[in-house]
């Protein structure tokens, strides 16, 4: 059965202004999964002041009834798990394990949230003056414009969603285009669970259309987006003509530390699920396997072996190991880099070519592949391919492993497999990466603990944790003067 979507604009199900629709394949076999409205600056204008009007009353709730909201959507998503997992699979080919633990994140993330409705705090600090009590206590901003990518298509907007609803704010969300079907039902947990209406509106469409008119709208007073790092500059920039508050959290280029003393067969297992879990898609997935000394011929044949036992088919069977691409272009992307790495001396071990033949000739398939010699400075060593292709980079110490590890733009994830923990303990002060395993994958972060990266992977907040309750609320000071009389601040009080 086809989904069919609508916005929702202050608690009301509508089409687009204009009519227009999008339509969504399944990545899988290319049928078609679901229709939504192509929404336009005119639907975005109708959301955003329908969240204006919202936040008068949402606003002015305590922040932990507002919690309390929050958390029942938890309770409605851990019942409705299998159901959305299904759905997320057939629509972006993430595998029904991995969709089912995409849902547990937001689940996690929403009671997180709710108990920081008890403790958005402020604090309080002596005064400079006698008889004056001064303290600051979180304000909401506003309208938050949330924008998100189609990979994580429930766990990223909870990331953004819950913690700006906490705060006070009311939210307009346009989510990715290629897995609306997820986000919709994401939205439809908070609505059911007592969300007041225009607290969260949601606008479907392109991010060339609604969402940079949500990006450029004077009604929007803070931005959340995650998705590449072009276009995250882009929002900057445009963010930074109306004095937007933005976050961004965008690519990554992840590496694997691997040192002769190192477990081999835990570093071959965490290697394979950051590589190509969720088929690479992931912004912190393993990229490059930088093996230092002599680690790489023990390490690799375990590797190849490995990998090529990986199955690659539908993501609802519990059989498969790694899904589709999310799309025909994305996948041409993928295998030109694996070209191109080929061109500059790569040498493919595993995979490196797409599924002709089959089931797998429908969807938009391509196997987990390994690229060694893959040489520092080059493309494959320094281009995120977003992709179940892994470089093998070969170096002769920590010091040149960290160097290299360090030669992209990005910083988001990365990882060390070592015995030894001086070696541990150099990785982490001197890798550039928001964050850094030690013998585990470059996986990302748990509910409780902050998530994002460094240079070109963000603007330098954070997701998850205590850190977004920061960004989506102001800091307002309060002075309480019980002196009885005029006492002047920032005037020589200590003349004789």
């Amino acid at each position: 059965m086809t989904i069919q979507l609508t916005h929702n604009i202050g608690g009301v199900a509508t089409p687009s202004v204009d009519g227009r629709t999008l339509e969504v394949h399944s990545p899988s076999d290319d049928a078609l999964v679901g229709v939504a409205p192509r929404g336009s600056a005119a639907d975005v204008d109708r959301a955003v002041k329908a969240a204006r009007e919202a936040f008068e009353t949402w606003s002015r709730l305590p922040a932990p009834a507002r919690g309390e909201i929050l958390a029942k959507s938890g309770r409605i998503l851990e019942q409705r798990k299998d159901e959305i997992a299904a759905v997320m699979s057939r629509e972006m080919g993430k595998r029904t394990e991995e969709a089912k633990g995409d849902i547990q994140e937001a689940i996690d993330t929403a009671y997180y949230a709710a108990t920081e409705g008890r403790r958005l705090f402020g604090r309080t600090a002596p005064s400079e003056l006698p008889n004056k009590f001064g303290m600051t206590i979180r304000r909401p901003i506003g309208v938050a414009g949330i924008i998100t990518a189609w990979n994580f298509p429930i766990a990223v907007p909870s990331w953004k969603i819950y913690p700006a609803l906490v705060c006070g704010n009311s939210v307009v969300w346009k989510p990715a285009e290629e897995a609306p079907c997820s986000g919709a039902m994401f939205a439809q947990a908070l609505w059911d669970a007592g969300l007041p209406n225009g607290v969260l509106n949601v606008v479907h469409g392109y991010g060339e259309e609604a969402g940079a008119a949500l990006v450029a709208h004077a009604g929007v007073n803070c931005l959340s987006f995650t998705g590449g790092t072009e276009v995250g500059k882009l929002i900057a920039s445009e963010g930074g003509k109306t004095l937007k508050h933005v976050t961004l959290e965008l690519g990554g280029k992840n590496p694997v530390i691997v040192l002769p003393d190192a477990n081999i067969d835990l570093a071959v297992d965490g290697i394979l699920w950051g590589a190509f879990g969720t088929a690479g898609q992931r912004c912190t997935a393993t990229s490059r396997l930088i093996a230092v000394g002599d680690v790489a011929d023990r390490l690799l044949p375990k590797l190849i072996e490995r990998a090529n036992k990986l199955v690659l088919g539908d993501p609802a069977d519990k059989r498969v190991d790694v899904g589709p691409l999310i799309s025909k272009k994305h996948r041409e992307r993928v295998h030109a880099f694996v070209e191109q790495g080929k061109s500059e001396g790569g040498k493919v071990l595993t995979g490196g070519a797409i599924p002709t033949d089959g089931p797998l000739a429908k969807g938009w398939f391509y196997p987990a592949t390994l690229v060694d010699d893959v040489k520092a400075g080059s493309t494959l060593a320094l281009k995120e391919v977003f992709g179940p292709v892994l470089s093998v980079i070969r170096v002769k110490s920590l010091d040149e492993a960290i160097a290299v590890a360090n030669e992209v733009e990005y910083g988001l994830s990365s990882s060390i497999y070592t015995a030894d923990v001086n070696a541990a303990f150099r990785a982490i002060e001197r890798i550039e990466a928001g964050i850094t395993y030690v013998n585990a994958p470059t996986i990302g972060a748990e509910a409780h603990f902050p998530f994002g990266g460094v240079k070109g992977t963000g603007n330098g907040h954070r997701e998850g944790g205590w850190a977004p309750y920061e960004f989506f609320s102001e800091v307002k000071t309060v002075y309480v003067d019980y002196s009885g009389g005029l006492q002047r601040a920032q005037i020589d009080n200590r003349q004789e």
